[in-house]
């Protein structure tokens, strides 16, 4: 029974360490990174607090280094997929009846842990799996996952005190419950933080989850998974099953206990997703909460006035950090006429600085593309536009897979506005741009407004207010997280929430209070004192 109100005040953003050459850190992660390299580890799924393994085992290979055996998974069947909503289920009235403090503990000391014990572990799976640099790494599966932890629980503790008002006589009061079933957390390979806070957001409001993470991303999720239960997580709570898409779905999406999806991935699969559970509504106890954030076609637009240097850094860091597999990357610019020439000459000659190659190289900025079938969707953009003559490249264009997937940063000049190239999500390391009339920024600014049906992120690049008002205004549903004068990637926890809609998603944006609601249900509670003896009213005499 608490005794007391508990206070959780906001925290500060987790600091960014550098790597830099003779720091600790940097020694630190180097030893991990042999560590981990130096051993085949088996990775079991989570079911109700048991490590299971299925004897089908599948491999897992650096994408920067395909022969080399970092360790294998246990592949699961629909079968787990069933155990895994049971164990949920069977956790469920307990944990969501656990006091708040002591479900808030769980994830600090989570965040505590991966701040410290785990820190550069969970960075060097990040790396090793998914092929993210030190600083990608740092940024993604360290800082920005200590971010969402520790930040969600002091949002979701100014939810609880949001209280109605009583008037004399009464007392009203709201509870904040947890949603009736389990909820379905499906997460991708691109950020382990994303993978993380998923399914982590919903269980720390009280709901129970079967979490399926990419097969590209779960060297670095079965470390979360280590984290969660060392931090204290009760068995059942969260339960991580490695299945294909749909197994998943035949099983979660038509089960009455199904209380809703946590997704973050293609904009197709969560069409499709969402489909079938319209199909499937009438299935279900309560109507399913719907979450997900999708694909994006990311924009960097450059006012007459921007300044070149900022134009170029923008878009070498937005459009090629982590090879663009970002859903906030940079994939198409346009160019005003009299800066034009200059920043495509910087561009290129920025590109030309950038090492390309494995992880354990610190000095390489760009590493490999996640996977095979990743490198050729995004080589067969690149390959067809020898047969564009509105195209042309004018960087890189090479790729390579003979020992990992590697894929030069690759910048398209095109004088079609609505070309392949600017309208599809390549999800790599390919940055289109456009040339407009310096003159004609307004109207291209509606032409930016109609090209895509994502609605992302988006910059504006400029020194003049008056056109950044304008972009601004004209762009306002164009781009959920909107940048004045920087690149479209990076948002922090607590600093700029993020998600956006049209075919991006149902921007509920992670790292805020609007994405925990979602995993409430909310219970008002009237209390008279003075209850009512007589059905009479004054106004009857």
């Amino acid at each position: 029974m608490n005794q007391g109100y508990f206070s959780y005040p906001m925290p500060v953003n987790e600091p960014v360490l550098q790597y830099a050459p003779g720091s600790p850190e940097r020694a630190a992660l180097k030893k991990v990174l042999a560590e981990l390299k130096s051993a085949e580890t088996e990775i079991p799924m989570y079911i109700g607090g048991k490590q299971v393994e299925t004897g089908d085992r599948v491999a897992i290979h650096p994408p920067h280094e395909k022969d080399h055996t970092l360790g294998y998974f246990h592949a699961g069947t629909e079968h787990h997929v069933h155990e895994a909503i049971d164990a949920a289920m069977q956790a469920h009235a307990t944990w969501s009846n656990t006091s708040w403090e002591q479900r808030a503990a769980v994830f600090l000391k989570a965040a505590d842990l991966l701040a410290t014990k785990y820190r550069y572990y969970i960075n060097a799976a990040t790396m090793l799996g998914q092929s993210k640099n030190a600083y990608q790494a740092e940024i993604d599966s360290a800082c920005e996952l200590i971010d969402f932890l520790k930040f969600n629980v002091h949002f979701l503790s100014e939810i609880y005190k949001q209280q109605p008002i009583s008037s004399t006589g009464m007392h009203n009061r709201t509870e904040w419950r947890a949603l009736e079933g389990f909820v379905l957390a499906v997460t991708p390979f691109n950020f382990t933080a994303i993978a993380g806070n998923l399914p982590c957001s919903a269980a720390m409001c009280g709901n129970v989850v079967v979490w399926k993470p990419a097969n590209t991303q779960v060297y670095s999720a079965q470390m979360i998974m280590r984290v969660l239960v060392e931090a204290g997580l009760p068995a059942g709570v969260i339960n991580l099953v490695y299945v294909d898409g749909p197994t998943l779905g035949k099983v979660c999406l038509s089960h009455r206990d199904f209380g809703g999806v946590h997704f973050t991935g293609s904009t197709g699969v969560f069409n499709t997703m969402w489909k079938t559970i319209g199909e499937n509504i009438g299935l279900y106890k309560s109507y399913p909460r719907i979450v997900g954030e999708t694909g994006g076609k990311d924009f960097v637009i450059a006012h007459k006035t921007a300044d070149v240097d900022t134009v170029v850094t923008a878009l070498a860091r937005g459009a090629f950090e982590f090879q663009g597999q970002k859903c906030s990357a940079a994939s198409r610019a346009y160019l005003p006429s009299n800066i034009a020439e200059e920043v495509k000459t910087k561009l290129v000659a920025t590109i030309k600085k950038m090492k390309m190659g494995s992880v354990e190289d610190f000095s390489n900025f760009i590493n490999a593309i996640i996977d095979e079938r990743s490198f050729d969707k995004i080589k067969g953009y690149i390959d067809n536009i020898e047969n564009d003559p509105n195209a042309t490249i004018l960087a890189g264009g090479n790729c390579d897979k003979t020992n990992g997937y590697f894929i030069e940063p690759t910048v398209i000049e095109t004088k079609d506005p609505k070309s392949v190239t600017m309208c599809d999500e390549i999800f790599g390391p390919v940055l289109t741009v456009y040339t407009y009339d310096a003159e004609q920024f307004e109207e291209t600014l509606e032409l930016l407004d109609s090209t895509s049906p994502y609605a992302l992120t988006g910059a504006i690049i400029a020194r003049d207010r008056r056109a950044i008002e304008v972009a601004t205004d004209k762009l306002r549903n164009s781009a959920g997280n909107f940048y004045i004068n920087d690149k479209p990637t990076g948002a922090v926890v607590g600093q700029q929430p993020f998600g956006g809609a049209r075919a991006s998603g149902t921007n509920d944006k992670a790292g805020s209070m609007i994405n925990l609601y979602r995993w409430l249900s909310a219970r008002t509670v009237k209390e008279t004192f003075s209850p009512a003896v007589n059905f009479e009213y004054p106004f009857m005499s």
